[in-house]
């Protein structure tokens, strides 16, 4: 089979780490991918939301199956674009139509979509700009801290978590009426904030029967001790230690099997990932979000859990015979730690030469925002690599992995040196 992936961040090396692997794999390319899917496949220097060169590149390259990474091409209808062309219906596509990517591209739509089948979230309402005055009255009628997420695709920033009152009121007004997140914040939902642990969970579905995938907990804030900004993700574990088979029933028949049942009743065809953001609340499972893709770091201690021949399990997909398959999970742990740039997730620069990745033994390195330049690997964006390691016990495995980033080197890196703090 030849393969094209669309992204360019840490996932995709993952997924194309994992592809390559298949005796199934013929020809992998990715668009527009990084210093490290290069090693695996062919790089094609094509945006992901270039809808009609990705086709031609299918065909020139006939394409037996596309691997949607990001979210943004998702949503944007990537494979409603592929289905309307007679020469491409054959694909096999992994990521869902643009009708069931609203589940990520409206904070509202999914809210509505959790309503409507009963599946446990946080209490919520949605406000557009002409009702900012019930939008604070029900500010008013929570406790803090107050959560405020834009309703659109935000890239990662749309939801803001504060303190005070005044405060949500204000960035409230910002959302809203001056378009801080442009188009994306023209509605917001406003909910109660749920006290408790976060944790992913990943389903690939085709529509009718699904997989659970292994579980993951990243860590998302900048700074130690989960201080600072939101980042992509600085950091991840899998499995959380603090799932157990008990718990994880809960998940399959709250939220889970509702889920895929539910979008068989509303007729959303879903081919691909569901990943499940929840918290943890005491020992109950909510829904914080829905995304549609997999995670970012998460994949990256995800896939190398999974023993499976993957493209068997993807290839499944078009044909509506997933159950025929089980995924076989590595009981080992997994960890991720992200390098990133200085500056990072504000102003960073870009272009510094890595050295010392040609000493990493017993981890695998990601490549996330890294490319070639003169055969040297440099920086190119503000997750620059993940460095992954595998043991019978998590802080085993977060030693090798601070081992290996010990031996690797960029001007102004920065990483967190507490991933599993909480743990």
């Amino acid at each position: 089979m030849n393969i094209l992936i669309l992204g360019s961040g840490g996932r995709e090396h993952a997924f194309a780490k994992k592809i390559k692997e298949s005796k199934h794999c013929s020809k992998l390319f990715i668009a527009p991918g990084n210093s490290g899917t290069e090693k695996l496949g062919k790089n094609l220097e094509i945006s992901f939301n270039d809808f009609p060169m990705l086709k031609s590149v299918v065909l020139e390259n006939k394409i037996d199956m596309v691997v949607v990474g990001p979210e943004e091409p998702l949503v944007n209808g990537v494979h409603d674009s592929f289905l309307k062309d007679p020469a491409l219906n054959h694909l096999v596509i992994i990521g869902p139509q643009a009708a069931a990517a609203q589940l990520e591209g409206s904070k509202d739509f999914a809210k509505k979509f959790m309503n409507r089948h009963k599946i446990p979230t946080a209490k919520h309402k949605t406000f557009s700009k002409d009702q900012i005055n019930e939008a604070n009255k029900f500010l008013e009628s929570l406790s803090s801290p107050y959560v405020l997420k834009a309703d659109g695709l935000a890239a990662g920033k749309g939801v803001l978590i504060l303190d005070s009152l005044e405060e949500a009121k204000n960035q409230l007004y910002q959302m809203l009426v001056e378009e801080k997140f442009g188009n994306a914040s023209s509605q917001v939902v406003v909910e109660e904030f749920l006290k408790g642990i976060e944790l992913s969970c990943f389903v690939l579905t085709d529509g009718e029967s699904y997989k659970i995938l292994p579980t993951a907990k990243d860590y998302k804030r900048i700074g130690e001790g989960d201080q600072g900004l939101n980042t992509g993700g600085m950091g991840a574990i899998s499995p959380p230690p603090f799932v157990d088979s008990y718990f994880m029933e809960k998940v399959e028949n709250k939220i889970i099997r509702p889920t895929i049942e539910g979008l068989k009743k509303d007729k959303i065809p879903y081919q691909g990932f569901v990943f499940i953001g929840l918290i943890k609340v005491g020992d109950e499972p909510f829904v914080i979000e829905y995304n549609v893709r997999m995670g970012d770091p998460e994949t990256e201690v995800v896939f190398p859990r999974i023993k499976n021949d993957i493209l068997e399990i993807f290839s499944s997909l078009k044909n509506s015979s997933l159950k025929n398959h089980n995924i076989i999970i590595d009981n080992k742990a997994a960890v991720t730690v992200v390098l990133v740039s200085g500056g990072y997730p504000e102003h960073y620069e870009k272009g510094y030469e890595i050295s010392g990745l040609e000493n990493v033994s017993d981890s695998i390195v990601f490549h996330a925002g890294a490319k070639t330049k003169n055969e040297k690997t440099i920086t190119s964006g503000g997750r620059v690599l993940a460095v992954t390691s595998m043991s019978e016990d998590y802080k085993e495995a977060l030693s090798m992995s601070y081992k290996n980033i010990s031996k690797i080197f960029f001007d102004k890196m920065y990483y967190r040196k507490d991933i599993g703090f909480d743990l």
